[in-house]
């Protein structure tokens, strides 16, 4: 089985980037807004924030105490979201109870809005626009494949989940690649046989080790998404990548697969609205 890592593809990117903003004129500028003290949205920050440095476009961040009123964050958001020398924004969510976070979403300008939060952006991706940013993890998940050579034309693919970060967004990415796309969720009767039925399963469900050999088509092409603990206290997927290895003909690694891809989508996303904000 060939496996499939995410550096190479992530490099890939970065390299397209640097090129493409020599001659751009301005440094892309990203806000990271944050609320509390979550590990997960640090990690993720500072993943972001080194990716932002490695590509030479500026981050300034935004952190909230996390009993901050909804009042008081609002108005500190709409500052950064009007302030023309920021050309795009990471939130970081969840975000806590006493927030509003559906009014924060339809506040953001949807020409910052990287990781496609925004109702207006979701329908544009919904509607195979290219004007819309779709969310960063879903897009990595393509940009993975096409690095891989793989053609979805055709293809029978199974998506295990259903939310609007990863599960819904990437069914219609892959779908405007034109692939045959079935979707799956805790009340799919037969998972099981929906995932053998595939030659590429996208692993969404955020459940650790829940995809086995099973599941897995002999020379289906498995990318997990997940990121879980394990009994054990190990980082995995929803794939159990060691059942696999046997059938599938490439799978991605968790860690060191679609999440070291993201945060150069959200780069790739940095410099199209910088692009965008000077005409380009």
């Amino acid at each position: 089985m060939e496996v499939l890592k995410g550096l190479p593809v992530a490099n890939a990117i970065n390299e397209r980037i640097m090129e493409e903003a020599k001659d751009l004129g301005i440094v892309p500028h990203l806000a990271i807004v944050r609320v509390g003290e979550r590990e997960d949205d640090i990690a993720y920050e500072r993943g972001a924030t080194k990716k932002m440095e490695k590509v030479g476009f500026h981050c300034t961040h935004y952190t909230y105490p996390a009993d901050i009123t909804n009042e008081a964050f609002q108005a500190s958001f709409d500052q950064i979201n009007e302030d023309s020398d920021i050309h795009g924004i990471l939130l970081l969510r969840p975000l806590p109870k006493q927030i509003d976070e559906g009014a924060i979403t339809k506040r953001i300008r949807v020409e910052k809005d990287l990781d496609g939060i925004a109702p207006e952006n979701m329908a544009r991706v919904y509607a195979a626009d290219p004007s819309g940013f779709a969310p960063c993890t879903a897009e990595a998940v393509v940009e993975m494949l096409d690095y891989a050579g793989v053609d979805c034309t055709g293809k029978r693919v199974t998506v295990v989940g259903r939310s609007l970060v990863i599960g819904k967004p990437v069914t219609m990415l892959l779908m405007k690649k034109n692939a045959t796309v079935t979707v799956c969720h805790t009340k799919t009767k037969d998972m099981e046989g929906a995932c053998k039925n595939a030659e590429i399963i996208v692993a969404a469900a955020g459940v650790a080790k829940m995809l086995d050999a099973s599941y897995v088509a002999p020379g289906a092409i498995v990318i997990d998404v997940g990121i879980n603990v394990d009994a054990d206290g190990n980082l995995c997927g929803d794939v159990d990548f060691a059942s696999v290895e046997s059938v599938a003909a490439m799978a991605t690694p968790v860690p060191g697969g679609v999440g070291s891809v993201t945060t150069s989508v959200l780069a790739k996303h940095l410099l199209l609205a910088a692009k965008r904000s000077v005409g380009k």
